[in-house]
């Protein structure tokens, strides 16, 4: 775990990373965050950057729940406002997170989240993982992740190709436990917490399924969600070239609502 703090912060923001990457990734949002007079807390996921046992690989989905559980437990220390910001699988944890523990935080920022995969294997793979994850739950295969999709921002695409703690590969069981959180994320839409929301989705993504994040923000009954999707941009919103725009757009949402 990690903290970037000010003096006399107005809020905190816990940062919850995707899969294959870090918490280093998100140094520059931290760092406008913190010029917002914002605190950051932030991570490594199990299995992810820094953090022991074998990478890529989880037991079960619940351990990144914890784990967000633990920096939300810190973030509680300053006694200033909370919010949780997810991005793609970071979202998906963020989702699970509100719905299995009900911490309170005064809002929900999600980024790109995976709610469905943009292109996922096809039947006959999804199906062997399925009846081998249970004989060989930690036996790797690639992620299918492509660089190239993630951001247009030359620069960042380049320092992940040459990241070291990037993970290229994950477990069968890894998988199996992100289908079954996609799914129970869908089936307990309607009793997502009354939380104010907002969804920042590239409109060009090559990850995650925009079509599925847009179904489960139609099936969420809150009274305050937002739907912001960028036109042109991929994945990682928080990394494109008009960054700038929605990191502005995101921090009116924070700005809203301390």
């Amino acid at each position: 775990m990690w903290k970037w703090e000010v003096e006399q912060p107005r809020a905190v923001i816990v940062i919850v990373h995707g899969a294959g990457e870090h918490h280093g990734r998100y140094k520059w949002l931290a760092k406008k965050w913190n010029e917002l007079g914002c605190n950051v807390i932030m991570g490594d996921l199990p299995g992810q950057g820094k953090t022991r046992g074998k990478r890529g690989h989880i037991q079960s989905f619940s351990q990144y729940v914890d784990t967000v559980v633990s920096w939300y437990n810190e973030s509680m220390k300053y006694d200033v406002p909370i919010f949780l910001l997810g991005h793609s699988m970071g979202g998906l944890v963020t989702i699970r997170t509100v719905l299995s523990t009900r911490i309170h935080v005064q809002g929900i920022i999600l980024s790109s989240p995976c709610l469905g995969l943009a292109n996922p294997p096809s039947k006959s793979k999804q199906l062997l993982a399925k009846t081998f994850h249970r004989i060989t739950p930690q036996m790797l295969a690639k992620s299918g992740g492509d660089s190239r999709y993630g951001t247009r921002n030359e620069e960042i695409r380049e320092a992940y190709v040459k990241d070291e703690l990037r993970v290229t590969k994950v477990s069968l069981r890894w998988y199996q436990e992100l289908q079954k959180a996609i799914r129970k994320s869908m089936e307990e839409a309607e009793s997502f917490p009354n939380i104010p929301l907002l969804v920042l989705q590239a409109g060009e993504d090559y990850i995650v399924s925009k079509y599925a994040v847009q179904k489960w923000f139609d099936s969420i009954s809150i009274q305050e969600k937002t739907y912001k999707e960028w036109e042109g941009l991929y994945h990682e919103v928080f990394n494109e070239p008009e960054r700038g725009d929605v990191f502005l757009y995101a921090s009116q949402f924070v700005n809203l609502h301390l």
